[in-house]
């Protein structure tokens, strides 16, 4: 055996050894490791959620405001713009943060949260021009901008959760902060519950009062992430993209509160040469066998998305039927409508979170995906088969199928496609995949409110939706095409050390009988 193949052996084996030491020595246990992950990046997925939700709470409360000439009612192409400027921050922002976070390493961490936290607040301050632009305008273009920083926390948040957490317990923790978006959704409904019982007097009197109300729902959203930016900014270097992207293993070992032997540091001294991060990603995707893995973590969220995006349009129906639409005064509409989504919220929704935090450790990523995927796909078609039925005769019944879909979607796919780009990766494109995977998605969302929009009113009047039945048909083929790319390209990472997924990897094992193996040889010889 030649010294250079020794050297080669020996280096695997010791970067095997030393990633088991991090693995065991840092986050692996709940310790402050631990915590500072989910304080971090979880205060960020709660307030992407909550920053998201609650302008579905605030545009009724700006058509009292800004539209009383159109029957207090924002025109709906309008309505359209302030609710998907945002959607279309987080496409661009995903892409951006993921490749950043690849070029320049996890430590850009905790500047998409700034972005969010000055977006939003000039969403709560958004004020007219005396000519031109008028209050909305300015809530569309802050939104956009708001939207980049939701967008920056996907890639980031998700790959330093994967590259802070221990083969057993990262899928658990991946789905705990990503749960947090459940969790944000309910916040932002009781925040406005609370604000609208303390302005109650105020707004009968005097509707314009809402004006203070949409503005502290929306400021309020800023407060989770100040109080954690400080812990973003100052979190260490990932110790795996500090190993295996910069070679640098003794700040690998600092990150964790580690010291390495001198042989091992001088083995591993940093890589000084600037990376060209887009050769190593034309690379390492050129081939199909990583590029599949791709397809089906990017497809897979996009068909999610698609019909996510389905469920929604049953939510006027779901308030109709259970007594929390339309009322006679603005405070009891705006009351109803808020009471009434907490209720939508946690039909299902909620409690699919948990599961996934319960379950993805001991079933896997695959089987919980393919789960979600068929049962989402039956849901639909018995919603689109019986609706008409459903809403005429048997209200409950269809309100029990409308929970059963978002309980699979959220104890499913929705959470599955987060954590699995975070992990099937190497580390030098992990962000980068993830980031496009996630702004695949998006693109779902915007395509399905835009065209979908549209199709739901196909053959009768403006927001009857008269061809919701077929448009839900549709929602159920998406869904199965999301179970196909599942079963064909999804690899299942549960208990696996993000070290496998290495281009370099070498089984500590195979590596040692390959060199006893040469070793025999070569004193046989």
């Amino acid at each position: 055996m030649t010294s250079s193949e020794q050297e080669r052996y020996a280096t695997a084996e010791q970067k095997l050894n030393s990633l088991e030491k991090l693995d065991d020595v840092g986050a692996g246990g709940w310790n402050w490791f631990t915590i500072r992950t989910i304080l971090t990046s979880g205060a960020g997925f709660f307030t992407d959620s909550y920053d998201v939700f609650i302008i579905n709470l605030v545009t009724p409360m700006l058509g009292y405001v800004y539209y009383a000439s159109n029957g207090n009612k924002m025109p709906s192409n309008i309505e359209g713009v302030i609710k998907g400027m945002s959607s279309v921050g987080t496409f661009f922002g995903q892409l951006l943060f993921g490749f950043l976070g690849d070029i320049l390493g996890r430590k850009i961490y905790g500047f998409e949260l700034l972005i969010i936290i000055i977006g939003t607040i000039n969403c709560a301050t958004s004020s007219s021009a005396i000519r031109g632009v008028s209050a909305i305008g300015f809530l569309g273009l802050w939104r956009l901008i708001l939207g980049v920083g939701i967008g920056g926390d996907y890639p980031m948040s998700a790959t330093i959760t994967s590259e802070w957490s221990t083969a057993g317990k990262r899928g658990m923790m991946m789905a705990l902060i990503f749960s947090m978006q459940g969790i944000g959704n309910l916040a932002a409904a009781i925040v406005t519950l609370i604000l609208l019982a303390i302005f109650k007097q105020a707004i009968i009197a005097d509707v314009m009062n809402l004006d203070y109300v949409w503005r502290l729902c929306i400021g309020l959203g800023a407060v989770p992430a100040v109080a954690t930016i400080y812990l973003r900014f100052t979190m260490p270097e990932s110790p795996r993209y500090s190993l295996n992207v910069e070679h640098d293993v003794e700040a690998a070992a600092q990150a964790k509160g580690q010291t390495v032997s001198n042989e091992l540091s001088q083995m591993y001294t940093k890589n000084e040469e600037k990376r060209d991060h887009w050769a190593e990603f034309r690379a390492y995707f050129g081939q199909w066998k990583n590029l599949k893995v791709l397809l089906g973590t990017a497809l897979s969220w996009f068909f999610l998305d698609v019909a996510f995006y389905g469920l929604g349009l049953n939510n006027s129906a779901i308030l109709s039927a259970i007594g929390y639409a339309s009322k006679p005064t603005p405070f009891e509409t705006l009351w109803a409508n808020t009471v009434g989504q907490i209720i939508i919220t946690c039909l299902g929704s909620v409690p699919g979170y948990y599961f996934t935090v319960f379950f993805v450790e001991k079933w896997g990523r695959r089987p919980i995906q393919i789960m979600g995927f068929t049962m989402t796909t039956i849901l639909f078609a018995i919603l689109a088969g019986c609706y008409n039925i459903l809403i005429e005769k048997s209200m409950p019944a269809f309100i029990f199928l409308f929970t059963l879909a978002q309980f699979f979607q959220n104890f499913g796919a929705n959470a599955t496609t987060f954590i699995i780009p975070g992990e099937v990766f190497p580390t030098k494109v992990r962000a980068s995949a993830h980031g496009i995977s996630a702004a695949s998605g998006k693109a779902g969302a915007i395509l399905a409110s835009f065209a979908f929009n549209v199709l739901v009113d196909h053959g009768g009047a403006p927001g009857k939706h008269a061809f919701l039945p077929e448009t839900l048909g549709i929602f159920s083929a998406v869904m199965f095409m999301g179970l196909v790319v599942t079963i064909l390209w999804i690899p299942e990472s549960k208990g696996k050390d993000l070290d496998e997924f290495e281009e370099e990897y070498t089984s500590q094992a195979s590596s040692s009988n390959t060199e006893t193996v040469q070793i025999d040889e070569g004193l046989k010889a």
